[in-house]
């Protein structure tokens, strides 16, 4: 549990929780409740899960009210950089266990609780606030925001809570500003409050057990730091259609809102009737869940990527902007889902991917908008090749489904093996996999701005041949027609691919497809070869070579580096504008999931023993471990700075980053 203790650390402000709701749709936001990112909202909807997404409800401006005294429960970042009002004094915790809850001090002893979470059965976000008065007379509640409020009296009454939605309804990847076509109008339903800003977009629902009053008006020039430094526009206007009234003294208040129909479920966590007994209902429903979120921490992490697209399951490769990409779903899914023993969603997310194969080729991203998806990866078909095998060893598979995998596996090799999209095919020189055409980029380091493919590999890269040649032996296990073509690459690439003047791996061979180029690079691709796959390119004096050189100029805390810092093309901070970021992606940035692979080959060439593995734990795994309590909590960052201290960057939230830690938790024999 990520646990901030009082007064919070004005370091920690920044933080982020995020609370998914299974469809593609989340609410996330700061430990310091200001929201930093235009991606930062309480109700972000799915309108096409696990796309479509659209903000509806970005925040809430909170305060309580008591006689004259009015004190402030969330604050705001407006343009050019006013934090107001400053509530970071009062707020005494923040955990994310079950969920984010923030404990606020009042003055005179009083504390207010308050929790978020989402309900994923009816994709609802759900908001509570719970007044402990002190003991003695009155509520003790005293102004954050103001400091000539009167003495309480004796008996007063007891504090109200007011809550005014904040509202844009916009694609979650713009920005909101005033217009006079949002329309504010409030259909009000007993406990139930309807808005649709904007015909196009879905209804927003809020049910709550307070009052609510229609007082709408325009909150201008919110500030999005995280925006501005990423080189984007970062200012926005919100709607706000009116407030909420909740009189504490009657118990606790609750805030549900919506964006789609409710189910007959979560009907019946609402309730009916007069208000006392929707209140009962709704705090028993409430408690219910609690009880039901308990549970592993990295496996409540987990279960955040694991959403619906269609009728079937898909892996969101991270929060706040990514989808569902095909090469990180594959490499996530074995620490997710297999090494975590959630084989019926492994086997049904394979099974939805299978029937994407074309050419030999599984698309590596299915767009946002629309429904092409796109054919452009040359190893999301092969890890797709691995994650089938690590499924098959793991769990008891249906008949019916194995034979299904398998075909769909063999689809991949028979294209592969004669020819496919962007020079995809095995050369029939070597029996290597050769890839790549001029502006496009077809790897893993696959950063392009414009038209600059950065890191463009063309021709023979080291971790495609390590992942064509364990593909090919996985499928030799039930078809043996793979297996000569197995034995002449694997000895092309024992060949071909030792650097003499090092011992280990080039990065590429056949560079831009002329025989006999190399890249002398220094990158974590080889690791693949000694460690991460489900066998072993090398053994040996040669698979040490791979490891110490990839330890000694790439391994940080946080992972390895894409690059060696002394390497002239060497970018040691990911940060800027898009053509800086992408210029730096793979370039010297260090990605934590490659932290994976390189500890399964460590333990090949050091020797996996209990002691070892103890070793490993403690020198490679516990400094990521401490990362769940940094930046995107309970998660993994997408990738850190190259240079000290390794700052986390990119996505707070990334599945195979996530995927992998879990993964080496599972072979170091750490239950979590």
């Amino acid at each position: 549990m990520t646990r901030l203790d009082s007064p919070i650390d004005a370091g920690r402000l920044d933080d982020e929780w995020l609370e998914a709701d299974g469809s593609g749709g989340f609410a996330s936001g700061t430990a310091g409740t200001a929201r930093t990112r235009r991606y930062h909202a309480l109700l972000l909807a799915a309108t096409q899960p696990p796309t479509g997404r659209v903000v509806l409800v970005n925040g809430i401006e909170a305060w309580i009210e008591d006689g004259e005294c009015k004190t402030a429960l969330t604050m705001q970042r407006y343009s050019p950089d006013l934090l107001y009002p400053d509530i970071s004094e009062s707020i005494a915790s923040f955990a994310t266990s079950p969920w984010p809850t923030w404990r606020f001090l009042l003055g005179g002893g009083a504390v207010l609780t308050a929790e978020l979470f989402v309900a994923k059965a009816s994709r609802e976000t759900v908001l509570r606030w719970h007044l402990e008065a002190p003991s003695g007379v009155g509520s003790g509640v005293k102004s954050n925001t103001r400091t000539d409020a009167p003495e309480s009296q004796a008996m007063p009454p007891a504090p109200t809570l007011k809550v005014r939605p904040l509202m844009s309804g916009r694609d979650y990847h713009a920005l909101h500003h005033e217009n006079p076509a949002f329309a504010f109008d409030a259909q009000i339903d007993g406990e139930r409050v309807r808005w649709q800003p904007y015909a196009d977009l879905p209804e927003i629902v809020a049910f709550s057990n307070g009052s609510y009053t229609h007082a709408p008006d325009w909150y201008r020039s919110f500030c999005y730091p995280r925006e501005r430094e990423r080189g984007l526009d970062y200012i926005e206007d919100l709607a706000t259609p009116g407030v909420f009234s909740f009189d504490l003294g009657k118990g606790d208040a609750v805030l549900m809102l919506r964006a789609q129909p409710l189910t007959e479920a979560a009907d019946s966590l609402h309730g009916a009737g007069d208000s006392a007994a929707s209140r009962a209902t709704l705090l028993a429903g409430f408690e219910a869940l609690r009880r039901a979120s308990r549970g592993s921490r990295l496996a409540r992490s987990a279960d955040a990527y694991i959403v619906a697209r269609g009728d079937g399951r898909t892996i969101v490769a991270g929060y706040p902007w990514f989808t569902d990409w095909g090469r990180d779903t594959f490499i996530s899914m074995r620490g997710l889902l297999i090494a975590n023993g959630r084989y019926e969603d492994a086997g049904a997310i394979l099974l939805e991917w299978a029937a994407t194969v074309s050419e030999g080729m599984l698309p590596n991203r299915f767009p946002d908008a629309g429904s092409v998806p796109e054919y452009n990866s040359v190893d999301a078909s092969l890890w797709f090749v691995v994650a089938v095998h690590d499924y098959f060893e793991a769990a008891h598979v249906p008949s019916a489904t194995r034979r299904m995998l398998q075909g769909a596996v063999d689809a991949i090799l028979d294209g592969y093996a004669r020819g496919t999209r962007y020079r995809i095919a095995a050369d029939p020189r070597d029996g290597l996999l050769r890839a790549g055409v001029p502006g496009v980029q077809l790897t893993w380091m696959d950063a392009k701005a414009g038209d600059w493919v950065v890191t463009p590999r063309i021709g023979k890269p080291v971790e495609v041949e390590a992942l064509w040649i364990n593909a090919l032996h996985i499928a030799g296990a039930w078809d043996a027609r793979w297996r000569e073509l197995e034995a002449r690459a694997s000895a092309s690439f024992a060949e071909r691919f030792v650097d003499p003047s090092t011992g280990a791996l080039f990065d590429v061979i056949d560079v831009d497809h002329v025989e006999g180029n190399v890249d002398h690079s220094i990158r974590p691709n080889q690791i693949f070869a000694a460690g991460g796959l489900p066998f072993a390119l090398l053994e040996g004096d040669a698979a040490r070579a791979v490891v110490t050189e990839v330890q000694t100029h790439l391994l940080t805390p946080m992972g390895l580096r894409t690059l060696a810092p002394s390497d002239p093309a060497w970018r040691g901070r990911y940060g800027g504008g898009v053509l800086e970021r992408d210029g730096a992606y793979h370039q010297g940035t260090v990605w934590p999931w490659l932290l994976g692979p390189f500890v399964d080959a460590w333990l090949r060439v050091n020797g996996d023993t209990v002691a070892q593995r103890a070793l490993a734990h403690e020198r490679f795994v516990a400094p990521l471990l401490a990362q769940l309590d940094r930046a995107g909590l309970d998660h993994i960052s997408e990738v850190a700075d190259g240079d000290a201290p390794h700052m986390p960057g990119g996505a707070p939230f990334q599945a195979w980053s996530l995927g992998e830690l879990l993964r080496m938790l599972k072979r170091l024999g750490d239950p979590d």
